[in-house]
């Protein structure tokens, strides 16, 4: 199995990580290789919406494409094929989230929007916030519209997120997600970043615009187990 365990910057006290294809999003799996009860890990139904929810501990899935808790007793996630998973801490706090950022949710903000909620509902501070990044599609693949460029830097503003070459623009979800958390106030030394393009490894990471169409997933998962 693949897991991408995440160095240093949530340390001891939660578990962390991104999967590839194995075991991808699989639930009874991710709990299994955890040894905890596959009701224990909760996935929202994404919609690539701005939605951030908040998981009391009730298992029904609900729309929302980022999920933040203070629960001790879960694992929370994002599922992902070159949208980008991020993964939030405050260790002051004690309160942790999940976003999934595809062009469309970074375009509405909703990382930015994620450590907003954190902050309105459990006071917690930008600078005591970790947020780890994963794998998605880098500017060396994702090839987008005009349209979809102006969207995500309205949103996101300058930076090296993005570039051009002749008529065609290439976009960086990554990149793009963390000048949002720069922005939001997270510290630059508090934010870690894959360096894996989705679309690069086909081999190990589920990619929609590789595959051209349908593809699985994988994830992004955190919890203070």
């Amino acid at each position: 199995m693949h897991r991408m365990i995440i160095p240093g910057i949530f340390g001891a006290r939660v578990t962390a990580f991104f999967t590839g294809k194995d075991p991808g999003a699989d639930l009874r799996d991710v709990a299994r290789l955890l040894k905890i009860e596959a009701a224990s890990v909760y996935l929202p139904i994404q919609k690539h919406t701005d939605k951030v929810l908040y998981f009391d501990g009730t298992t029904e899935p609900r729309i929302a494409d980022a999920v933040v808790t203070d629960r001790r007793d879960v694992l929370i996630g994002v599922q992902v094929a070159d949208c980008v998973p991020v993964l939030l801490f405050d260790s002051a706090r004690r309160v942790i989230a999940a976003v999934h950022a595809g062009w469309r949710g970074t375009a509405a903000g909703i990382l930015k929007k994620t450590i907003l909620f954190m902050s309105d509902r459990f006071a917690c501070r930008p600078e005591d916030i970790a947020a780890a990044i994963g794998p998605g599609i880098g500017k060396c693949c994702y090839a987008v519209d005009h349209d979809v460029k102006e969207a995500v830097a309205k949103a996101t503003g300058p930076g090296d997120y993005h570039l051009s070459k002749g008529e065609k623009f290439f976009l960086d979800l990554p990149s793009a997600n963390r000048h949002q958390a720069l922005s939001s106030g997270i510290r630059l030394a508090h934010i870690w970043v894959s360096d894996e393009c989705t679309c690069c490894n086909p081999d190990r990471f589920f990619s929609y615009r590789y595959a051209k169409g349908s593809t699985g997933r994988q994830a992004g998962f955190i919890g203070m187990l």
